[in-house]
């Protein structure tokens, strides 16, 4: 299922609503709980369209809860006989379970996952130019950075080895700039 623009079951994908706490206060969004207050204020809880709540969660402004969908409950119903679970029910008629399982997996593992990336791909830029033992000559990771990234999903590798050679670049620089001084 591809996050294509145009793709109706993208779209649909995108509908289901979930549970979402707000952790800050947030002026002129008070239409959204349907009542008549100007802002919200935190800690509001309130269901919110996936689409609209990824972007509030992304900025930090609210906090969410596991889908009913993807409960413990569901998956226990699922690991007993997946055929018996009417997954169409879980998430509203005309959505998309896989869709809005893919496109909650990408919010939730991504967004858990990136920060450890984005650490360790700098922690291993940085110290392959100082102490040359992170990357061998081809540029590839060796050791513990090889490790790191082998545990890593194909699109994480990506991000890790940009990462890291942005740290690489970064090293470089600060080191060639504090040698002109």
């Amino acid at each position: 299922m591809d996050n294509d623009y145009w793709s109706i079951d993208a779209i649909y994908a995108q509908y289901p609503k979930m549970d979402c706490t707000f952790i800050v206060d947030v002026p002129n969004l008070g239409h959204l709980d349907g009542g008549d207050q100007q802002n919200i204020t935190a800690p509001l809880k309130m269901q919110l369209p996936f689409w609209m709540a990824s972007v509030l969660i992304d900025n930090g402004f609210a906090e969410y809860r596991i889908p009913q969908p993807f409960s413990l409950r569901i998956r226990k119903a699922l690991n007993a006989d997946a055929r018996s679970v009417k997954l169409a029910g879980l998430v509203g008629v005309g959505s998309s379970w896989y869709g809005f399982g893919k496109a909650y997996s990408d919010l939730w593992a991504f967004r858990e996952r990136l920060v450890e990336i984005v650490d360790q791909a700098q922690h291993f830029g940085f110290a392959s130019v100082t102490a040359g033992s992170a990357a061998g000559r081809s540029g590839e990771p060796t050791g513990n950075a090889k490790e790191f990234r082998e545990g890593l999903e194909s699109a994480e590798r990506e991000i890790f080895l940009l990462i890291q050679q942005t740290a690489q670049q970064t090293k470089v620089w600060l080191d060639s700039s504090d040698k002109r001084r």
